[in-house]
């Protein structure tokens, strides 16, 4: 076997300097040089400003302070994602982090929740979310320092500035002993194997590795160029394909979540940092061009400008094979998803976990491989069935893009599991995916697919026992949250900061 004694990232940004961070974690530098490529000439896209929870969780297995990456990154706390004009126009509805409500004795505590809705139960569902909680009330306090107390189930992630991020890895790596080179790639050099023999630059330098890891984005210059892996095409799922990003001045207190919030042609994100807000209209250049999107933009955005907006034209799928060869494709190199549920960055630190899993030789063992891109396509479908499912379950039908979201056709995966809870409520669950159950519930309640019977299971439960778990669990978790700090009150203590009540 002969190891890996060199692997070289080509392209910074988030993608770039996400996966070198994990890479100088992981890997010791006197067996494995970590080199990254990167020309400030050529931009970033840098418009993914939220995470989801496990982005917590690696940066802390990276070692990173919390407390100081936040103050580093401009960040704020995300207790899930407010959805406002989806299922109907005067609809609202939230997509909470963590659990919701508890197991009534061994009984499962949605299909109880489902027994009580029969029976004439008027509590909604959200009432036993603690993150839902805390957010229509503006609190927060980390769950993981109240275990046992009614907001226990909770969990949170990070609004962050993705250009501050992609600094901050940048000195961690360095700090490891990651070799950055200032340089614009030309020409890709393959051996007759057809592996990535080495790189050439503008200047004529030449990058020989063991490993490349492509991170340059839509372009895919190693992945798509040079190797020639085409990409599967998702726009027949999802419908937007282009992007307007602005930054304004923060307006008000900043919201512990970020709101999603349907327009004519598409949606508009609200992402509350310490210092601005990341506002934008993600649109289908279908039923919209680039200057009405423009001005639906602006008309909405409640807050002053802080530059210029930007169009990002973007296309939904992923490559084929997101590793072949010597050469793997992360971040937008890799594929893209449009930024709803906030997968982007989630889905970069997967494909690298899953490399350091599958770790290879020189050799590169296809069985490796092809088990790696096994299960990043899964990963990449869950993606993709969640975010159709808020299209494709509209009951709106008051302009020509929502009456085309309602034709949409399901994956058959998604078919699958939209049947499944139709029928008692259950979910599907793989190994290790990202939403879980509670997710799913809250997507099917807030565009109003609701299961036709609860488990006959519950029936086994007396009803009084439920009802009365019901009354005290959700007085539990509002008695918890009315004394909580404010969002402001929290973020302002961990910025050092003195905010009013």
């Amino acid at each position: 076997m002969q190891p890996l004694s060199k692997i070289v990232v080509v392209g910074g940004g988030s993608s770039g300097w996400l996966a070198a961070a994990m890479l100088c974690h992981h890997l010791k530098r006197e067996l494995c040089e970590i080199e990254l490529i990167e020309s400030e000439e050529i931009g970033t896209i840098g418009v993914g400003e939220s995470t989801v929870p496990p982005f917590v969780g690696l940066i802390q297995r990276l070692g990173i302070d919390e407390q100081d990456f936040i103050r580093a990154t401009d960040a704020t706390y995300k207790l899930g994602i407010q959805f406002v004009g989806w299922h109907r126009r005067t609809d609202t509805y939230f997509h909470p982090f963590g659990g919701i409500g508890k197991p009534i004795g061994s009984y499962d505590f949605y299909q109880c929740w489902l027994k009580a809705r029969a029976r004439g139960h008027t509590s909604s569902l959200q009432d036993f979310s603690p993150c839902n909680v805390m957010a229509e009330n503006g609190r927060f306090f980390p769950p993981s320092r109240a275990r046992n107390t009614p907001i226990g189930g909770a969990n949170y992630a990070l609004h962050v500035d993705a250009a501050l991020v992609a600094r901050y890895l940048r000195d961690y790596a360095e700090a490891r002993g990651l070799q950055r080179t200032e340089g614009r790639v030309t020409d890709v050099h393959r051996r007759d194997n057809g592996f990535i023999d080495h790189l050439v630059l503008e200047d004529g330098r030449q990058v020989r590795g063991d490993f490349f890891i492509d991170c340059t984005g839509f372009r895919g210059l190693l992945i798509g160029k040079a190797l020639g892996v085409e990409s599967i095409d998702w726009s027949e799922y999802l419908p937007c394909d282009r992007a307007i990003a602005v930054r304004t001045e923060n307006q008000g207190p900043r919201l512990p979540y970020t709101q999603a919030i349907a327009q004519k042609s598409g949606w508009m994100w609200r992402i509350p940092l310490q210092r601005r807000m990341g506002q934008g209209y993600v649109y289908s250049s279908r039923f919209c061009s680039d200057a009405e999107a423009r001005s639906t933009l602006l008309r909405n955005l409640g807050s002053a400008c802080l530059d210029e907006p930007r169009v990002i034209p973007f296309s939904t799928g992923h490559r084929r094979e997101l590793w072949k060869h010597n050469c793997l494709s992360v971040g937008l190199a890799g594929g893209f998803i449009e930024p709803l549920e906030a997968t982007a960055i989630h889905l970069i630190a997967r494909g690298m976990d899953f490399f350091l899993r599958y770790f290879p030789a020189r050799d590169c063992d296809p069985a490796l491989i092809r088990e790696y891109n096994r299960r990043m396509t899964a990963d990449y479908e869950e993606v993709r069935d969640f975010i159709v499912l808020h299209y494709s379950a509209t009951d709106r039908d008051d302009s020509p893009f929502w009456q085309a979201c309602r034709q949409i056709p399901l994956p058959e995966s998604l078919e699958e599991r939209i049947e499944l809870f139709k029928s008692q409520g259950a979910t599907r669950e793989g190994v290790d995916e990202l939403f879980r159950a509670s997710s799913w519930q809250s997507i099917f309640e807030g565009m109003g697919i609701r299961p036709r019977a609860y488990s006959p299971r519950v029936d086994n439960i007396d009803y009084s026992q439920i009802e009365a778990t019901l009354r005290t669990a959700r007085a539990a978790i509002a008695g918890m949250v009315e004394h909580l700090p404010t969002h402001e009150q929290f973020l302002s203590s961990q910025l050092g900061e003195s905010a009013s009540p």
